[in-house]
């Protein structure tokens, strides 16, 4: 358990009482271990104080009496984040901006949509429909994720391999600086002058400051939609077919891979779709267009690629109640996951799509050495995988096989051409990985951005960046708040060299 810290004070406590109202502040111990993690359950922080803000100006007075006592802080949305980002130490304030959850504005002829950071992802579909349009970025918790978290995150979705992430999809932000100013950031017409400072904002996993007011584009519903599974016998072909998909010249609005581990869990669970509970993998393609004709004709093309790549079947949904069946068996494909262990450790990385078939090969024997189970379900059109490894925490020894199995996964990605991280962040989980693709100048450019946002790196400590990795000192003060605040953790985990997850 957390200790009361400094920043518990009476006189704390009651000035953001005093801002917000004493029923919106949490300060007894249980109110706050519900905020000590988020949807990755392996890391556990308990703040020091939690307040949860109304409206904006609230927002702005919080984060000016805290910039006041030098109190860091950080923001968190609806908690569904999966590399602990949002997680606040005892010395800090977690703010949490699932009250500010009002759409501001829809608007048809220009095709956006003004939302406070606390607005669920799925309800702005839902409030843009009658007009014919909708908010494209759809994660798999959009029934449970904020806004303001996906700006945070930069998170994608199945369909954004044909439309983009949340950094496509946003035109201007209002945003409270760590010493609590209010700036705006972009235009509404989505062309700004100068340097693009919505892109930098988007996906700085709250390092930055806090979103107060989203304007978003928003998308014409399409006309036409198909939606197609094909299973297979192996992996191999699966991913084999995913590369000749898109080799066609074809974009599907999304692409997406299960394998028979996540298959069996899914259909196990209330959220049957009806896969083939023996095919090895699933492809779970979508096309969509202006009209039924050209869709049909694409979704054609489409099936016999997957059948000339190894498909042993490829059906159609008959109808919108099909479709959305298939779909909901990939989106709560993580809750299903629930049914093979208590504790689960969701994985984010991106590969070169003709990479695909050699890392979940690679994924599967460092499985099998490990002795645990790992579950595939990701964004294959664009090269995002989830590996999911299932386990039980409270087994001897058994955590550290998955913190040892999630290194050798991240550095087989790597060496493939990819990357850390697609759409869960950084966060607290990925740091120890950032020096294996960043060098410490990198690193060092990365927190002097930073410090242009937030000079004393009060926001979100200890986030994203590795300190001990970067090449800069930036004197004993700093060095000594960074140590206090969690930013260098002793130990190695920030001095890992390519060699040290190797086999």
């Amino acid at each position: 358990m957390t200790p009361p810290s400094p920043s518990q004070s009476d006189s704390l406590v009651d000035a953001l009482a005093g801002i917000v109202g004493a029923r919106h502040v949490r300060t007894a111990l249980p109110e706050r271990m519900t905020y000590a993690r988020d949807g990755l359950p392996t890391h556990r922080r308990v703040p020091g104080v939690v307040v949860l803000p109304g409206q904006r100006d609230e927002v702005i007075a919080v984060v000016r009496l805290l910039a006041t006592l030098g109190v860091p802080l950080v923001p968190r949305g609806a908690g569904t984040g999966l590399s602990g980002g949002a997680l606040a130490d005892g010395d800090a304030v977690l703010i949490v901006l699932t009250r500010l959850n009002r759409i501001l504005k829809i608007d048809p002829r220009n095709r956006l949509a003004v939302v406070e950071p606390g607005v669920v992802n799925v309800r702005l579909s839902a409030a843009a429909a009658p007009h014919g349009l909708h908010y494209t970025p759809d994660p798999s918790s959009q029934t449970a994720c904020t806004i303001g978290g996906n700006v945070a995150e930069n998170s994608g979705g199945p369909h954004c391999l044909k439309y983009g992430v949340t950094a496509n999809h946003v035109l201007a932000l209002e945003v409270v600086l760590a010493d609590g100013r209010a700036v705006e950031l972009g235009s509404p017409g989505g062309e700004p002058w100068g340097p693009d400072l919505v892109g930098l904002f988007v996906g700085s996993e709250g390092n930055f400051g806090i979103a107060t007011r989203i304007t978003v584009r928003l998308l014409p519903v399409p006309r036409a939609i198909r939606t197609q599974l094909a299973d297979f016998d192996s992996l191999r072909t699966a991913g084999e077919a995913v590369s000749a998909v898109i080799a066609s010249g074809i974009v599907p609005a999304a692409l997406e891979m299960m394998d028979q581990s996540c298959i069996r869990a899914v259909e196990d669970s209330v959220y049957a779709a009806g896969y083939p509970r023996d095919a090895a993998a699933v492809l779970l393609v979508e096309l969509d267009g202006g009209s039924d004709a050209a869709v049909e004709a694409d979704a054609a093309t489409v099936a016999e690629i997957l059948r000339s790549h190894g498909a042993r079947a490829v059906r159609t949904a008959a109808d919108a109640a099909e479709r959305e069946r298939l779909w909901l068996g990939r989106k709560k494909a993580f809750g299903a996951m629930g049914r093979l262990s208590r504790d689960l450790v969701v994985q984010d990385a991106v590969v070169p799509r003709s990479a695909l078939p050699d890392v979940l090969e690679t994924i599967g024997e460092i499985a099998a050495r490990y002795g645990l189970t790992v579950s595939n379900v990701f964004h294959a059109g664009d090269g995002n995988l989830h590996p999911n490894i299932s386990f039980d925490g409270r087994v001897p020894g058994l955590k550290a096989r998955v913190d040892a199995a999630s290194g050798e996964i991240m550095t087989a990605c790597i060496a493939a051409g990819g990357t850390i991280t697609g759409e869960h962040g950084v966060g607290l989980d990925k740091l120890r990985y950032m020096p294996l693709i960043f060098d410490g100048d990198s690193l060092a450019a990365m927190r002097a951005v930073r410090r242009v946002w937030d000079p004393e790196e009060r926001v979100n400590p200890g986030k994203v960046v590795p300190i001990h990795a970067c090449r800069e000192w930036y004197g004993s003060r700093n060095a000594e708040r960074g140590t206090r605040n969690g930013f260098a953790p002793s130990g190695s985990a920030f001095r890992v060299s390519r060699s040290a997850f190797a086999p």
